[in-house]
């Protein structure tokens, strides 16, 4: 099913497939974090889903409620498509370069890791006959985060030919938006009001203002042609389109070439003159580095990345290829976000209305903790900019402290559903464990003051204030959604419970670290003293009859679903079940209990993990995309290496076979990033627990050898595995200690290989009845 050609270090396309347009304009996505371009077909036509997206640029719409209720969200927030600079139009002699016409002799696209630039290669005979040679490089800027470019080439292959190119800055791209909701269709309906237009010689700008969050963006471009003598140009200009024409008239085997420079900003404050020097002064930077330099700035990053990043896999060259592009959109994610969120699709897509979620740092920050820390403080530092709005929110629904929205896109909550939104307040504490997590690996002193430790007491307030004491039990968190959003509405849900234990334990932490911080702060020994009984106490269920743990209070007493007499079309359930059917049964959406004995694996016996992960293994239907990847870690962990491995291939391949159906809205972040734990912490046995790094890898029998590079407290490491032994290298930096299934090791100048001991021998887990591990169309070695 996947149509992409297998390489290592590149994803690459042959044919043109228009019905599968949607899928390679998500795969073929380019972004850095700030700006992202879908991989649509230069010449604009045909097309799947355009789209051009600035982080965190955003248009509300009321949000729809059939009945009102007290605390809930009036304002929603969708991303915007912004001004298309992609957009090169070809005409041979009259007749537009359309792939849906005339005919292609040859036809491919690549985008390579290494380089961070799509390629397209086309040779096209038009309907009356003309032959062209067309091949395009298009990259969105790493090292200057408003900056994309795009080399645009014709050769005529057989006769002097007229040629004309039409490069556009399109505003209000006409799009047919899925959403049910009505009021989001409108939203989207031509968004952007112009505000200012001006072009000249080759250069145009175009500033426009989305009419209801009132946010204002800048698109401008630049152009450098190389050409005969007989170049003509003409440039205009309008409130939703500026267009440079070039003519000219090329000779067999000569090359029209056409070097487009683009540059993009936003502001919710900054005037519209502001905003064109802005775009104008980074075009400006991107004529004096020029397309070479771009070219050289961009390969010179991604080497450093994959120096620190790298998965090797031998044994599966599918599976190695689908690594390394899920860690390459990781990094075009983050790379720049510089304190913008992490959407749950990157800027790959409009998917999730470009929100962000608790996937951010539960899933997507940990690769980058230890690959690109720098990225994932920056992160962290953006969700630090919205505490007021999490402030403001924990107040409006009566509670202390900081209550990070379920989805945003500027910090404020914007999900309309309370059950799986607002009641889902483990969020906060997964921010918390998000924070914790890079402190350790980094030893940021700066930004444990001015930063986390805020954070952490803020959150540790939420859960002292959301929580209380029962004689009975300890303390209670009761009224909640954990990440199983099959089980909504809870009392004690395990995985809410052990994340806020953690959370009022790092606080407590970080206000021993920083008693300054504290006192500004305004904690008092007395809310200290609130906080560690709380964490002391915290009331963890546990089902002495089945021995496991309930994933919530009496969850182990709900009726089992009907797994058996569920149709493969009855899947996803949500869409074809009511909710009510789903709250009251033992069915599981996502790892939710598995994901705790993976994050508070600290919590749990290596007996009571083999019997939990077995139970919920029964019950889990993975009708979410970040499953695959958690389920995969704790089965390589509880002895089930060759079911991790299929996990594994889930995660990782979840995209590229497209095996949710809408990969046209954007790649799923979480699920590439779960790819990465499943290697790291999965096959690697990587733990992080209360900031020591610990290592216990075993290898399937499908895979030969794996080797992954990581950091910690700015050393570099590479650890390479195969069925008998691990060798742990010391890439750069200091040397470190850490432990190899439980025997301590330094990591030092010379490489150190260990043994590696056999796996658990615990009893084959079953799943629900069809809902297998999927991988898709592609196995192992397959090419299509």
């Amino acid at each position: 099913m996947s149509g992409f050609v297998v390489e290592p270090w590149r994803l690459r396309w042959e044919t043109i497939d228009v019905d599968q347009l949607h899928r390679t304009e998500s795969a073929f996505a380019l972004a850095n974090g700030h700006l992202g371009m879908r991989g649509s077909l230069d010449e604009g036509e045909p097309v799947g889903l355009p789209g051009t997206y600035l982080n965190g640029f955003y248009e509300e719409h009321s949000l729809p409620y059939a009945e009102a209720g007290y605390g809930y969200p009036e304002a929603g927030q969708t991303v915007v498509n912004v001004t298309d600079g992609k957009i090169m139009r070809l005409l041979v002699e009259d007749e537009p370069l359309d792939m849906r016409y005339g005919k292609a002799h040859t036809h491919h696209r690549t985008l390579d890791f290494r380089t961070g630039v799509l390629t397209r290669e086309t040779e096209w005979e038009s309907p009356t006959g003309r032959r062209v040679l067309v091949k395009t490089r298009r990259l969105v800027s790493f090292t200057q985060r408003a900056v994309a470019a795009i080399r645009y080439e014709v050769t005529p292959l057989e006769d002097t030919t007229q040629l004309v190119v039409q490069s556009d800055l399109l505003a209000n791209e006409p799009i047919v938006s899925e959403s049910r909701d009505p009021r989001v269709a409108l939203a989207l309906k031509s968004p952007l009001a112009g505000e200012f237009h001006w072009s000249e010689g080759y250069r145009a700008v175009l500033v426009h203002r989305t009419k209801e969050s009132g946010l204002r963006m800048a698109a401008a471009m630049d152009h450098e042609i190389d050409a005969n003598d007989g170049l003509r140009t003409e440039i205009t200009c309008e409130d939703d389109l500026a267009r440079l024409t070039i003519a000219a008239d090329i000779a067999a085997g000569e090359t029209l070439s056409v070097t487009k420079y683009l540059a993009y900003g936003w502001s919710a404050q900054r005037s519209a003159p502001a905003l064109r020097a802005q775009a104008e002064a980074a075009l400006a930077g991107a004529r004096q580095t020029g397309w070479e330099g771009l070219l050289a700035e961009q390969e010179a990053f991604l080497d450093d990345f994959w120096e620190a990043a790298d998965v090797e896999i031998d044994g599966d060259p599918a599976l190695q290829q689908a690594l390394r592009l899920a860690l390459f959109h990781i990094a075009q994610a983050g790379a720049r976000g510089e304190s913008r969120a992490i959407p749950g699709k990157g800027l790959t897509g409009p998917g999730y209305d470009g929100h962000a979620f608790w996937d951010t740092e539960t899933f997507v920050l940990p690769v980058l903790t230890y690959t690109m820390p720098d990225a994932a403080r920056d992160a962290l530092r953006w969700r630090h900019s919205t505490l007021e709005a999490a402030r403001d929110r924990a107040e409006v629904l009566g509670k202390g402290g900081a209550a990070f929205p379920w989805r945003s896109i500027n910090g404020a909550e914007c999900s309309a559903y309370w059950p799986a939104g607002t009641a889902a307040f483990h969020v906060s504490a997964d921010i918390a464990d998000a924070t914790a997590r890079y402190l350790a690996a980094t030893g940021d002193e700066d930004f444990d003051r001015e930063y986390a430790t805020e954070l952490l007491v803020e959150t540790a307030r939420l859960w002292a204030s959301l929580g209380h004491h029962d004689p009975h039990d300890g303390f209670r968190i009761d009224g909640v959604t954990g990440p199983d959003e099959y089980t909504a509405v809870v009392d004690n849900n395990v995985y809410t419970n052990l994340m806020a234990q953690k959370n009022l334990r790092e606080a407590l932490a970080a206000c021993e670290r920083n008693p300054g911080v504290a006192e500004a702060l305004g904690v008092t020994d007395a809310e200290k003293s609130v906080w560690a009984d709380a964490a002391d106490r915290m009331h963890v269920p546990y089902d002495e009859l089945l021995g496991v743990h309930p994933q919530a209070e009496a969850f182990t007493q709900h009726e089992e679903w009907d797994f058996e007499n569920t149709p493969e079309d009855g899947y996803p359930l949500l869409l074809n079940y009511p909710y009510f059917e789903l709250y009251r049964k033992q069915v599981v959406k996502q790892a939710d209990l598995v994901l705790a004995l993976h994050l508070r694996g600290d919590a749990f016996t290596p007996e009571e993990k083999a019997r939990d992960f077995a139970y919920y293994e029964a019950r889990t239907v993975r009708d979410s995309s970040l499953s695959a990847g958690t389920q995969a870690v704790m089965a390589a962990e509880c002895g089930h290496l060759d079911l991790a491995y299929d996990y594994l291939a889930e995660a990782a391949l979840t995209d590229l076979d497209d095996l949710h159906g809408n990969v046209k809205n954007g790649l799923h972040m979480a699920s590439l990033a779960g790819a990465w734990q499943a290697v790291v912490a999965g096959l690697g046995g990587m733990r992080d627990h209360g900031g020591e790094l610990t290592f216990a890898p075993r290898l399937p029998r499908g895979l030969s050898r794996v080797s992954f590079r990581m950091s910690f407290r700015g050393t570099r490491l590479r650890v390479e595995v195969t069925h008998d032994n691990a060798t742990y290298h010391l890439v750069s930096g200091d040397p470190i200690t850490t432990t190899h299934h439980g025997e301590p090791v330094e990591i030092g100048s010379s490489p150190v290989t260990l043994g590696i001991p056999p796996a658990p021998d615990n009893p084959t887990p079953q799943q629900p009845h069809g809902r297998e591990p999927r991988r898709g169309a592609r196995r192992a070695g397959e090419s299509s």
